[in-house]
């Protein structure tokens, strides 16, 4: 028995509802939504109410229509005449451009005034420091990219839960879509941490571990540090379209170290090659702008930790991941991680329009469950951001329902399941035994 999964592609959330939402929300819910880098507010235009149909501040009055003076009759070559015209031309020009500057400047303002109440880092961050430049990038990045879902889905909306971790600095803004017409969950979650970790929580944290903290710690001791990242996990219904998950943080310790880590990665449970050359070549191209030698790196990495050793397979068809991550400086890191975000939607949404309608069988959709199965082994044993967030539970700074926001809502474990011979199964099973280039 086939059937197929929903649907067609709705309405485009539109950069002004969003805004809309904001405004009308009050600032008790204002948490997240608004980011400061240096002295250029991160994302601009959410302090404007705005229809779907309205242009942003600046745009929309430069193209508004004056009701025109008519001008002076000139006859012949009257000098006077055409300096009248001329002068009613400079009059309207000036007063127009002088409306825009205003409304560009009011915008502005109130817009700044929304950043800096919102930012989740403490006050004693400069405006200029990397950890309000990362905050920013990730928040610009959790509403581009949710907007990108929610067009594809035509249905599910993400809901946003805003928290904060007490009296104690720093936050969360959780965004979950459940129950869409293409996605059964979606998860965009941004995180951003002041506390102290103990030397088994940096263990799981970064491939070096405690010599990543540059001093020699006593027994017991903590690292004192700051973390901000985003983090995504999307699951689609159809299982002709793949898992994808993302992830880029910046660390910091009070000992003066820094490091960036992160990556994106898919996990498909039906072999396509295109779509695959397609995904790993859209990260090819963003590595090979900074590094040749980049993906290459970062694509057998990303291979070697989405492997599962209890099962001698691979949680996916990788993609690119990097950790402990300061060879550059930092502002070309922080150019690095934006343009990796930047790539989500470009690597992954057209992949998801080419499939999110394909015809699939019960028995397909089993398979789809049991690969499942793996992503919730792997990530509950293995990843290195699931591993530290629950051993972060304890300091009090670890939120349970974030950290697990990456698992799938429905799973199956069936027992000693071999896929047959010739099958697509088999097919994909290969590929998780024995990774492959794509590009």
């Amino acid at each position: 028995m086939k059937r197929t999964s929903a649907a067609s592609v709705g309405t485009a959330m539109a950069a002004g509802c969003v805004a809309s939402h904001l405004v009308a929300s009050g600032s008790s819910s204002l948490l997240g939504q608004g980011w400061v880098t240096g002295s250029t507010v991160g994302r601009p235009g959410l302090a404007e109410r705005r229809t779907p149909n309205s242009s942003p501040a600046g745009a929309g009055a430069a193209s508004m229509s004056i009701p025109a003076a008519e001008p002076p009759r000139v006859e012949g070559n009257s000098v006077p005449a055409l300096a009248a015209v001329s002068s009613a031309a400079i009059f309207a020009t000036a007063t127009l451009a002088g409306r825009n500057r205003r409304q560009r400047a009011g915008t502005a303002a109130r817009s700044a005034r929304l950043q800096l109440r919102a930012s989740m880092c403490k006050e004693s961050d400069p405006p200029d420091s990397v950890r309000r430049k990362f905050e920013a990038i990730c928040a610009n990045a959790q509403d581009r990219i949710c907007a990108a879902i929610e067009e594809v889905d035509g249905k599910g909306k993400f809901d946003r839960d805003a928290y904060d971790r007490g009296a104690k600095p720093g936050g969360g803004v959780a965004r979950v879509l459940t129950n869409g017409n293409v996605f059964e969950k979606a998860g965009v979650n941004l995180s951003v941490v002041y506390s102290e970790m103990p030397q088994e929580a940096l263990k799981a944290a970064t491939e070096r571990g405690v010599d990543r903290v540059g001093v020699k710690l006593e027994p017991g001791q903590k690292v004192p540090f700051f973390a901000c990242g985003l983090s995504s996990v999307m699951h689609p219904k159809n299982p002709m379209c793949p898992t994808m998950h993302f992830n880029y943080r910046y660390f910091e310790t009070d000992f003066g170290l820094w490091w960036f880590g992160g990556g994106t990665d898919i996990t498909p449970s039906y072999l396509n090659e295109d779509d695959m050359k397609h995904f790993h070549g859209t990260y090819k191209d963003v590595c090979d702008k900074y590094d040749p030698t980049w993906y290459p790196k970062f694509k057998k990495w990303a291979d070697s930790y989405f492997f599962i050793p209890h099962r001698g397979e691979t949680r996916g068809l990788g993609g690119i991941f990097f950790d402990d991550f300061n060879t550059e400086s930092q502002e070309r890191h922080l150019e690095f991680s934006t343009e990796c975000l930047d790539a989500v939607t470009k690597a992954y949404v057209p992949i998801l329009e080419k499939h999110k309608d394909d015809e699939f069988t019960e028995q397909q959709k089993d398979w789809q469950q049991m690969r499942r199965g793996r992503y919730v082994e792997f990530n509950l044993v293995y990843d290195r951001g699931t591993t530290f967030g629950l051993k972060m539970l304890s300091s009090g700074v670890g939120r349970l329902e974030s950290i697990l926001m990456s698992l799938p809502q429905t799973a199956r474990w069936q027992y000693n399941h071999t896929p047959e011979m010739g099958t697509k199964e088999e097919e994909i099973m290969a590929c998780f035994k024995k990774p492959r280039e794509w590009v």
